[in-house]
């Protein structure tokens, strides 16, 4: 029988590639998304557009955070595998309207973790992100790392989620993985990440700002890689025994973090300079103060999912970007999304 599988948040930008994943691996994928406006959602439209191409993929529109809607779900269709990656994304959004991120990440969640204590999957997947790291200058950060010293609402909100995830995993027993996603981009990206604003600046002409005057680093992740290890860890499922020193699983919960990661923080001039030669444009550049909130830079230790899944593909960065910049040519043209 078919892997059947819930995925929230199946029109963003990762939860189409790995809804999309999962379809072509023959997986039954029930697919919720809002379709807010935090972006176009056009854009989110389109996407949906696409998963709905094959006959395995039923669409599901509605609020996460909507009471019972969720359960609802989990009752009618009893997945093997519930994917969380639906969330109010954002750090500077966050400073702006906070109470998106408590509606979205902390109720959308509590909604997610009570359809699943109702309907236990075999295992419960959630998205956190590499922000919950925060003040922490330890680096390679690793999932062992204290994380207490969130710099946004944004990372607090999912740092929070963390927590009650665990709960949940404790009292009920409920296996969980929260994965930690440091800087994923690749096609199909979102309009308000650095990539797409470049891409879509430069081709116009116009000028791009780069943060803290260039001085930072991201471990730039390509959306296909990420996936992948999605992909493998639906079978890591956490248990009672760790898989080694590195391992972050819980004493008391069958609950365990994984960092998905490249492992190889690049300096952001890197990044424009590889955008450039993408796009065979050279960029005008606004250097800017550090943004409210940001981290100067990111850094995935990457050891542990590696033990759980094996050596992933680390797709190199001038290929990603360029990736990016070929989807972009083929949705927008040489013209620029309004």
């Amino acid at each position: 029988m078919a892997e059947t599988a819930l995925v929230t948040g199946s029109a963003g930008f990762i939860g189409f590639h790995t809804s999309q994943r999962l379809l072509q691996a023959g997986a039954r994928v029930i697919g919720l998304d809002a379709m807010t406006e935090y972006y176009d959602p056009a854009l989110k439209e389109a996407r949906h557009r696409i998963l709905g191409q094959s006959p395995g993929f039923t669409p599901v529109i509605g609020r996460l955070e909507e009471p019972g809607l969720l359960a609802g779900l989990m009752a009618e269709h009893a997945p093997d595998v519930l994917v969380h990656l639906a969330a109010q994304a954002g750090v500077r959004y966050s400073i702006e309207a906070p109470r998106t991120y408590v509606e979205a990440n902390l109720i959308g969640t509590y909604e997610v973790l009570e359809a699943a204590r109702a309907t236990p999957p075999k295992h419960l997947m959630l998205a956190s992100t590499s922000s919950v790291y925060g003040a922490n200058t330890e680096m390679p950060y690793a999932e062992t790392h204290k994380a207490d010293s969130q710099m946004s609402f944004y990372a607090a909100t999912k740092k929070a989620t963390e927590a009650m995830a665990h709960s949940y995993a404790h009292l009920y027993g409920l296996p969980v993985t929260m994965f930690r996603f440091f800087t994923v981009y690749g096609p199909w990206g979102r309009p308000d990440m650095a990539l797409f604003k470049f891409v879509k600046a430069i081709t116009a002409g116009e000028p791009i700002d780069v943060y803290n005057h260039g001085d930072m680093r991201r471990d730039f992740t390509f959306v296909d890689d990420l996936v992948e290890g999605l992909m493998r860890l639906r079978d890591a499922v956490p248990g009672s025994e760790p898989v080694g020193a590195a391992d972050s699983l819980s004493p008391v919960a069958p609950f365990r973090v994984v960092n998905i990661g490249n492992g190889a923080p690049v300096q952001l001039m890197d990044f424009v300079r590889a955008v450039e030669a993408a796009l065979g444009q050279e960029a005008r550049i606004n250097f800017m103060d550090m943004q409210p909130g940001d981290v100067p830079a990111t850094w995935a230790d990457a050891t542990l999912l590696q033990t759980l899944v094996g050596a992933l593909p680390k797709t190199p960065l001038e290929v990603g970007v360029r990736r990016f910049v070929e989807w972009y040519r083929d949705v927008y043209g040489e013209g620029v999304p309004d």
